[in-house]
This record gives C-alpha cells, sequence and structure tokens, in this order.
C-alpha cells in the first residue's frame, strides 16, 4: 500500500497542495460508477472524446474521495482534498502501475496477438491455479486503460502473474511492455483485428513483438512465416515455438471425434498425448498454446495431460445459447474480422445439427476493410453452406448485390436499428443462429428483441407522485440517513428502467431489485446508481459482474459459491451485502453462525462488504414491536462483530417503509422504501400524506341487455336477477385482475359510480353490471384502482395484501408514465 505522498512522487506531480500525505492508497479509480471504498481511492480523471474525468469530482467527492489525480486544481473548490497536478492523467497511471510492477520479483505471462488472448490467459489459471497463487487481468483489460488497473492488483501473496496486452496502432505497445515487463511471453493467433492501424500484417507483428523485448522466454506457433522476421530481432531470446514443422513442441497429430479432441505431440524427445473437450479450430490452437506455457513452467506431462481433460469453456466470446421458436443463438458480438469470422464459421458448422444455418453478420471491424476482404467473407459462408444471411452496415448495405448473387435467402440493413424495426420473432424458426458483429454495432441488443404487445389496458405511472412520495419519507429521515428504493418486482409492477430513472435524478442512494436480470435492465437503460441484487443465483454471477450489481450474500453456500466465481475471474475487493436473519426466518445468517461468518470474512480479500442488514417481521404492527426491538438488538450485536473482524465500517438498515415511521430509532446508516414509494402507506398510521403513483385502466368493448334469470360467463355463475345491462372489460385474470373479484366481490369505477363483477373473471376480459350507471357505451374509460379505488380496497376485496395487487399487474399491460 501506497501514501498519497508516495504516489506523488513516482507520479511526478504537483503536490503543492497535499494536505493529508500519510493518506494511505489502495484502490484506483477511473469510473465513478464503481466506487466501494472512498477512503482509500484514488480517482484519475481521465478525459476521452466525450467525457472529461473531472466532472465527476464534485459526485465522488460527495460520495467521500478525498484524492484525486487531475490536469487542472480543484484545491479551492474542495479545500480538503488531495490534489495532484499532472499533464496527462492516463501517463501518471500507467507510470504508477510500472513502478508497482517493479516491486515484485515473480513470473509473469504477458500475452499478445489478435485472437485468442483472453482464452488463454483464462484457460493458464484453470490449469494452473493449482500450483500457483494467480493475478491475472479480470477479463480482456488488455489496453492502455485495462493493462495498469490489472498490474495494479499485484500483492505480496502471487507468485505467478498472467496479463493481457492489446493494441490497435503502432506505439502503444512501448507503454504495456514497461507496465507488463513479462518473463514470459506469449503470441497467440495473428489475424486481421485492428489491421488498419498499421501498415501491413508484418508491422502488426512487429509492434506486438516489443511487449517481448526483454522477455526471457517467447511461446508462439511457428505457422506464421512473418513471426521468423520478429524473432531475428531478438536472437539472444530463448524461443518455445509449436508446429507440425520444425518446432521445439512438435504437433504430431490431431484426431477430432464427436465431442474432444486428440492432440499428439513431442517434446524434447518425450512422445505424449493429451485430449480437450472440444473440437473447434480455435480451442485446439489455444489449448497447444497452453501446454506450451505449462511446459515452460516445468509443469509435469502428467498433469498437463490430466489437467487438459478438464477444461471449461469460457463465457466471453462465442456463447452458444437457447432461443425461441426451436431456434439456437451463437452471440459472437465481441469482435468482427475474417479471421474470427472463420472461428465462428467452424464452430456453428458443427453445432448445428438438423438446424438450419443462419448468419447475423455487421460489417467487419476495420473501417478500410477492402471489397477483396468482403469477397473472402461470401467465400467464407458458402464454403460453410449458410442457408440465410442478413448482413448490418453501410459496406454490406452496398454490396449486397454481391451476396444476393451467392446466398439467395439474403437480407441487408444499413443500421441495427433499421433491423429491429423490420423484425418479427415468427419469421426464425428452426435454425442455429450466428450473431457476428463488431463491438460498435452492439449486436448483443438484437437478443432483446421481442414483439411488443397491443392491449388496451394500460397501468398509468404518476410520476410527480413518487416523487412527492419521496419527499415525504424523506421528512422523517435523519440527516445522515442514507435512502435505498426497492425496484424489485418491476418497481412493484409500475416500469423498473422510468422508476429507477427518477430515483437516479433525485439522488436516492442505491436500488434494490430481486432477480440479476432487472438489474442488467437497469444498466442497460443508462441506470449508474448502486444496485443490489437480493436473489442471486449462480447462473447469474457473470451477468452480476459484468454489469457490476451487488449480490446480497445470506449463506455460505452462495457466499462460498460467489466467491469461487471472483476467483476464476481473477477479481478482487467486489461489493457485496450481507443478509443477516433476526427472526424473520427468511434468508439470511444466523446468530448462531456469526463464528462461522466472521471466520469467513476475516480471511477474504474477494469480498467488500458494502452494507449489512436485517428485516424485521412486523415493522407496520405495535403488537410486534417487543420483537421489532428484540431484532434490532440482535442485528446490532452481528454487526459489531462483523465489523470488528473486517476492520472497516459498512452500512448498515433494518428498516422497511413502515418502519421509517414507527421506528425513527433504527434507521441507522440507510433504509429501504419500498411499497411506500409507491403510494401506499403500509404503517396504518394514516399519518403520511401520500398520494397513489399508480392507476390500472381499461375500457369497454361491449354493452349488452341480458334478461332476467340467464347467466353470464363461465360454469353459469353469474345468474341475473333482473333484466340488467352487462358490459365487458378487456381486462382478465391475465392482466392480473384477480378471479377472487368475481361474482360480485369486487367492482370497477365507470362513469362516476363502482360496478360489480358479474360472474367468473375469464382470461382476458371480465363483465360488470351496469344497469344503475350512467349510459355506458364502447370505448368508456374503467378504473379498477387509482384515484377513485384504492389499491387497499382492491386488497380487501381479494383478501389479500396491496404488494400482490400491485406486482401482479401484468407484463403485457402497457405502462404510460407521466409527470404533472
Amino acid at each position: 500500500m501506497y501514501t498519497i505522498k508516495n504516489i506523488a512522487e513516482i507520479i511526478e506531480a504537483d503536490a503543492s497542495s497535499l494536505l493529508n500525505p500519510t493518506v494511505q492508497i489502495e484502490h484506483l479509480l477511473i469510473d465513478s460508477r464503481k466506487l466501494y471504498a472512498p477512503l482509500s481511492t484514488l480517482f484519475f480523471a481521465l478525459s476521452t472524446e466525450r467525457r472529461n474525468g473531472a466532472a465527476f469530482i464534485e459526485e465522488l467527492y460527495s460520495a467521500g474521495v478525498r484524492n484525486f489525480v487531475v490536469k487542472n486544481t480543484f484545491a479551492d473548490q474542495y479545500p480538503d482534498a488531495n490534489f495532484l497536478l499532472v499533464d496527462q492523467p492516463l501517463k501518471a497511471l500507467q507510470s504508477l502501475a510500472a513502478y508497482h510492477r517493479l516491486q515484485f520479483n515473480i513470473p509473469v505471462i504477458g500475452i499478445t496477438g489478435s485472437n485468442g488472448k483472453t482464452i488463454v490467459k483464462e484457460w493458464l489459471y484453470q490449469l494452473l491455479n493449482e500450483d500457483f497463487n494467480i493475478v491475472r487481468s479480470p477479463k480482456s483489460y488488455n489496453s492502455q486503460i485495462g493493462v495498469p488497473l490489472s498490474v495494479w492488483q499485484m500483492n505480496k501473496t502471487n507468485n505467478l502473474a498472467i496479463f493481457e496486452a492489446g493494441i490497435s496502432q503502432t506505439g502503444e505497445m512501448d507503454l504495456l511492455q514497461q507496465i507488463i515487463r513479462p518473463t514470459i511471453g506469449v503470441l497467440t493467433n495473428i489475424g486481421a483485428a485492428h489491421d488498419a492501424g498499421f501498415d501491413n500484417r508484418a508491422q502488426k507483428l512487429k509492434e506486438k513483438w516489443k511487449l517481448f523485448e526483454k522477455t526471457e522466454q517467447v511461446i508462439f506457433g511457428n505457422d506464421n512465416n512473418a513471426i521468423e522476421v520478429a524473432t531475428s530481432i531478438h536472437k539472444s531470446q530463448r524461443f518455445l515455438s509449436w508446429g507440425k514443422g520444425n518446432a521445439v513442441l512438435e504437433i504430431k497429430d490431431i484426431i477430432k471425434s464427436s465431442n474432444h479432441t486428440n492432440i499428439s505431440c513431442k517434446y524434447k524427445d518425450q512422445v505424449f498425448t493429451f485430449e480437450i473437450p472440444f473440437t473447434d479450430d480455435a480451442s485446439i490452437e489455444n489449448a497447444i498454446t497452453c501446454t506450451a506455457v505449462m511446459l515452460a513452467l516445468n509443469i509435469s506431462i502428467e498433469k498437463i495431460t490430466q489437467r487438459m481433460k478438464s477444461l471449461q469453456p469460457v463465457e466471453m466470446r462465442l456463447q452458444l445459447k437457447k432461443g425461441n421458436n426451436n431456434c439456437s443463438i451463437i452471440n459472437d458480438s465481441y469482435s468482427n474480422d475474417s479471421s474470427s469470422l472463420t472461428i465462428a464459421l467452424n464452430f456453428l458448422q458443427q453445432q448445428a445439427g438438423n438446424l438450419s444455418k443462419t448468419v447475423i453478420l455487421s460489417d467487419l471491424g476495420d473501417i478500410n476493410s477492402s471489397v477483396d476482404q468482403y469477397t473472402e467473407v461470401l467465400k467464407a459462408l458458402k464454403q460453410h453452406e449458410v442457408d440465410k444471411f442478413i448482413g448490418i452496415g453501410s459496406r454490406l448495405y452496398d454490396l449486397q448485390e454481391m451476396f444476393r448473387k451467392e446466398i439467395n435467402n439474403s437480407q441487408f440493413y444499413l443500421t441495427v436499428a433499421a433491423f429491429k424495426q423490420q423484425f418479427l420473432q415468427t419469421k426464425f424458426s428452426n435454425e442455429l443462429i450466428l450473431l457476428k458483429g463488431a463491438r460498435s454495432f452492439h449486436f448483443e441488443d438484437i437478443n432483446l428483441l421481442f414483439e411488443q404487445k397491443v392491449h388496451q389496458t394500460v397501468l398509468e405511472v404518476n410520476l410527480s407522485a413518487m416523487i412527492h412520495n419521496l419527499k415525504e419519507y424523506q421528512k422523517y429521515l435523519h440527516p445522515e440517513t442514507k435512502l435505498m428504493a426497492m425496484v424489485k418486482a418491476f418497481s412493484y409492477g409500475s416500469g423498473s428502467a422510468e422508476v429507477a430513472s427518477v430515483l437516479q435524478y433525485h439522488k436516492v442512494d442505491y436500488l434494490a431489485v430481486a432477480y440479476a436480470d432487472e438489474g442488467v435492465e437497469l444498466r442497460k437503460a443508462g441506470i449508474q446508481m448502486p444496485i443490489m441484487v437480493m436473489n442471486p443465483e449462480v447462473v447469474t454471477f457473470d451477468a452480476l459482474v459484468e454489469y457490476h450489481l451487488e449480490p446480497e450474500l445470506y449463506s455460505f453456500s452462495i457466499l462460498h459459491s460467489f466467491n469461487k466465481h471472483l476467483e476464476n475471474e481473477g477479481i478482487l475487493k467486489f461489493p457485496v451485502h450481507l443478509k443477516i436473519d433476526t427472526g424473520m426466518h427468511r434468508l439470511g445468517f444466523e446468530s448462531a453462525q456469526m463464528n462461522e461468518l466472521i471466520h469467513e470474512l476475516s480471511s477474504n480479500d474477494r469480498f467488500v462488504i458494502k452494507s449489512v442488514f436485517s428485516h424485521l417481521a412486523g415493522s407496520e404492527d405495535p403488537i410486534h414491536d417487543d420483537f421489532t426491538q428484540q431484532q434490532s438488538e440482535s442485528f446490532q450485536n452481528s454487526c459489531t462483530l462483523i465489523q470488528q473482524a473486517i476492520g472497516y465500517p459498512f452500512l448498515k438498515h433494518i428498516l422497511n417503509s413502515a418502519g421509517i415511521f414507527r421506528h425513527p430509532d433504527l434507521q441507522l446508516d440507510m433504509v429501504r422504501l419500498g411499497i411506500g414509494l409507491y403510494g401506499v402507506d403500509s404503517s396504518k398510521e394514516n399519518k403520511l400524506s401520500l398520494q397513489p403513483v399508480a392507476a390500472l385502466r381499461s375500457t369497454v368493448s361491449q354493452v349488452r341487455m341480458v334478461k332476467k334469470g340467464d347467466s353470464v360467463g363461465y360454469n353459469r355463475k353469474g345468474i341475473v336477477n333482473r333484466d340488467s345491462k352487462i358490459a365487458t372489460i378487456r381486462i382478465g385474470y391475465a392482466d392480473g385482475f384477480s378471479r377472487r373479484m368475481g361474482n360480485r366481490v369486487g367492482s370497477v369505477y365507470i362513469k362516476n359510480a363502482l360496478a360489480p363483477v358479474v360472474g367468473n373473471v375469464c382470461m382476458d376480459m371480465i363483465m360488470v353490471d351496469v344497469t344503475d350507471l350512467e349510459p355506458v357505451s364502447e370505448g368508456d374509460s374503467v378504473e379498477v384502482f387509482g384515484p377513485h379505488i384504492s389499491i387497499h380496497q382492491v386488497a380487501k376485496w381479494c383478501d389479500t395484501i396491496a404488494y400482490e395487487i400491485m406486482t401482479g399487474v401484468s407484463q403485457r399491460v402497457k405502462r404510460e408514465y407521466y409527470m404533472e
């Protein structure tokens, strides 16, 4: 760990305004959304074409950050903060990481190439973690920013490091070499990716080889003749080449079967064979590279053959997923160049089986791609017998005639948006679909396509009322108490992204969702504030990390599983929340488990505890106040033990909406506002001036006369005892209108009066008696709940609670938002 004064000296900063020189810095930050330890964080205000990092200083300062690396001082505005002045904050970040790297004398593997860097890195971790304490780049942190952040993770417990280095133009690798300083170099496949940044492929290879200038040993495949040019530059290096020709690791034979591949090799006069559970060419090439690295590290051939059988796929590039209409999706939205396209098409052909093969392809990643390169693309599509081709991008659009001549079933669109506008899910059936797009095209959006339902039943959401309710609760909060807004279950049925945007604008401190997919939706909608996921699942761990969603850990099983996932991904200090069971007996660690929990946490550097919380069983009812107090005492005791064990503070919260008003002494560091935000006073005190946020409305589809003694609806439950006028409404139990409301139990509001439901509730319709009302016509508006029928009243009719009514509104019901 470094002091801010040490860092100022290392990066040669102007530290004349340094106020607290002994502050210890542990975390480097470039993205304000990823702040989790403000007191020990140093923020580098990097600037890009679209964004100036200095614009986030105020936000970070308010969050507790007091240490900044900037181009221009802000000392007058923030007199108690440390500002280190440099000409280029990015260069300062790189210099600090380079200095940090020099403090370690351990093997460091530096990986570069066009394709396969991340897979090789992740597989090396899988293969070597039994022998080494490994630090490695998170995901594909291989850029001018990603590399220094990766290297900064190195600590005294590590005895092996694995870092990626990626470049897109000349001059970039010199800086990365100074930061990584690999002792072992690995060159993966050299393909067309980023060709536009170099004069030719040979120049690109020479630039990448700069990573190995001071490397003791370099590992590479010798099939590429251009490697001879690079190796001639550094004749003093030791090389561990692999290939079928004259190589140190000679590949004797490759035999593919239906689900695995056997690779026979010769190394130092010893012949051996190993098996991998893959058959595509890319995996074979990457596996051989990993084998060469293991040999360089003196891993025994016995261990190599044993471990290779257990290699697991890395879910980053080629992802095979189940889709709708018996389709499967290969999502390769990571990059798009001719080399990686061939690998993806091989995988497509391998997985197709009886499914027809469809390729949805963007323009190639390099802007200056020639017609010849697109001719090669077309040739590859034909070779792999693609049945349907969809091209997206201006270059493919211009060349569509060339493609149509060779592939009859072809479609072309200028943009992803244009494709989405024409998309019909039913057009795709019994197909294996390869989505292959350059990153700039955001092909991940195609995965989200769906057919929007048109429905005259609408849930109206009054955002002005929501803001009013938020402020009404804030009146009862202590000034220092933070607020977490519950937006789980589609914001209690109100709509996640729209509600979250309002809450973010009004500076709510935290959001909470039930499941990871809800959080992902918010992130994709531009929500940047911290989000807690209350029910994390193992299958969503990748999404949690990718979208920086903070899981609730409530059992040793989920704690261990998430810890293992972070270990596999090479991630340290990920924010989490601990749930303590103090008497609700739903989820959470119990008091009797505290010693075991503390033992787990005290030796764990994968987690940063953002908050510890519990849930009151009866905060809204005075009859349970004694039990509430017992829960509070148990919770406080647990928090004390946890904080003593981990040595740093965290947020503590136990109050829900009802508790905020009824138990102000338990507000602690944060409270959780849920149903109250939506205008439902669960405290039943009637002292809060809340406004209803949601109104569920529909329309009349038909009005008819029914004679006395006739029945209405299924099972003839609705027998009318007089000649009656019956209106049919466009809402049913599929929309969230409970069947318990049928047979005159519940009513709706039409023409300034209540109209009782007649007969059973149908899936898509209800029938109501409007005999005594003003004349009702087709198209008239109907209120199910809102200003005239409260949610509490509907809940009473259904013998349930307001929560169920709110969350029960179907997703097929259109949401409309408005501000007053």
